[in-house]
């Protein structure tokens, strides 16, 4: 069945961008942290330490990466577009609730962290899998378009939130700044990603691209290229699977670190350096902003490039490219264009773990089978959201009154090492033998 039987398949690009903006609202976490983290004697209204406030970003991203694992099994059997629209509704009314009642360390810890972090599991594999589906020739590429909206989203929602702050100072639902934004992200995200799963369909039985033949199953390329499938216990006892599980945890590490602090350590490394603190606010604001535009093209540059020089050198490239940042990045922090320029690559480099890691996993265990194998191998994720921003955190408390950034060094030299170490494990990845396969 060809191309045009189907209508266009780019349609299915559009939903999918339209579904991982809202997603990626997650990367603006820390947009919210100076003003969680604020203490009382300087108007702070919630008092979070900084561990606290890592806490609801970590286990938002932990919860994100278990439901993955349900979510791909869901949309086998009733659909992607119900388990869509059921990821932005929770999504969204997580969102809302926490808004609401979010006045507290468990309350944004319930709503914003699982409830939040629940739906964007449940909607994150939706598009990735029906990409992969419709796009066989191009997984690299399709799966960095995918989910660019991720990273693009968080640019979106931080210079989203910062005009809402403004707002709600006006007393838009009576709420506090930081709950009445948290209210208007959970309206947004109901309505668009409604909209966008509306696209999200897989192709017919027996449907391919107009030219494209599949690899033959007794192809020796084959089981590099997703022409094997792998279940998902075929696939965990492979050590490829376990290969790229711990590489996804050493390179995601060290960017969801970045996104929890990069605001407080710009602050600080700036303030330190005889920046006034307003001034510093507003570098470390742009720096995640651009962290979050570069980590949406580094999705769709890396998954490109790898379908080019493949997905093992691309991986291989990738964590060792930021190893090398980070083990910088405490001394580039210092000045405002070293900050954002640090911030821009290391984004650029983390975006591409969201393209080459769903393209490796179809490569090695399968196309069709993705959906769910990918939710294992995303698992990964989860313990880097907690491990990365919890690390961080533990540091800067412990520093608590030091007057110099210096608290940052440690973390950020861990994150070094591991992706470093992640680069290494890419070297010896090799593809899975058939003879493994459960098919």
């Amino acid at each position: 069945m060809a191309d045009g039987a189907v209508g266009n398949r780019w349609c299915k690009v559009v939903g999918a961008i339209a579904v991982q903006l809202c997603l990626g609202a997650i990367y603006a976490w820390s947009v919210f942290t100076p003003s969680l983290t604020r203490v009382a004697e300087e108007g702070g209204i919630y008092c979070f330490t900084a561990k606290q406030a890592a806490w609801i970003f970590s286990v938002g991203l932990a919860v994100f990466a278990v439901v993955m694992v349900v979510a791909g099994r869901l949309q086998a059997r009733i659909g992607p577009r119900k388990v869509c629209l059921l990821g932005g509704i929770v999504l969204g009314v997580g969102y809302i609730l926490g808004g609401v009642f979010g006045g507290t360390f468990a309350a944004q810890l319930i709503f914003i962290g699982v409830i939040g972090g629940a739906g964007i599991g449940l909607a994150y594999v939706v598009p990735i899998a029906v990409g992969v589906k419709w796009f066989p020739d191009k997984k690299g590429m399709i799966s960095g378009l995918a989910v660019a909206g991720f990273g693009f989203g968080a640019t979106l929602w931080v210079k989203a939130a910062g005009s809402w702050f403004h707002l709600i100072e006006k007393n838009l639902f009576g709420l506090p700044e930081v709950q009445g934004v948290f209210v208007l992200y959970g309206i947004a995200f109901l309505v668009i990603v409604a909209l966008g799963s509306i696209a999200m369909v897989n192709p017919p039985p027996g449907w391919k691209p107009q030219g494209w033949e599949p690899p033959s199953q007794t192809d020796a390329k084959a089981a590099a290229s997703g022409g094997t499938d792998f279940d998902s216990a075929t696939m965990k006892r492979t050590p490829q699977f376990y290969m790229l599980w711990v590489m996804f945890i050493f390179s995601a590490l060290a960017g969801l670190m970045v996104i929890y602090c990069i605001k407080l350590f710009g602050i600080d490394a700036l303030h330190y350096r005889g920046m006034d603190v307003a001034a510093a606010s507003t570098v470390a604001g742009t720096a995640m902003a651009a962290y979050a535009i570069l980590n949406g093209l580094g999705r769709i540059v890396w998954g490109s490039m790898s379908d080019k020089i493949g997905r093992k050198s691309a991986l291989t490239a990738m964590c060792i490219f930021q190893g090398v940042i980070m083990l910088l990045f405490y001394s580039l922090g210092g000045t405002a264009a070293g900050l954002i320029v640090a911030a821009c690559i290391i984004g650029f480099n983390f975006g591409g773990n969201f393209a080459l890691f769903p393209a490796a996993t179809a490569d090695f265990f399968g196309n069709k089978t993705v959906g769910v194998n990918y939710g294992w191998v995303f698992t990964a994720y989860g313990i880097a959201g907690i491990a990365g921003p919890q690390i961080a955190g533990y540091f800067k408390d412990a520093a608590k009154g030091a007057e110099t950034p210096a608290a940052w060094l440690t973390p950020f030299v861990i994150a070094g090492v591991v992706c470093l170490l992640a680069g290494v494990i890419g070297l010896l990845l090799r593809p899975p033998r058939r003879a493994a396969s459960a098919g």
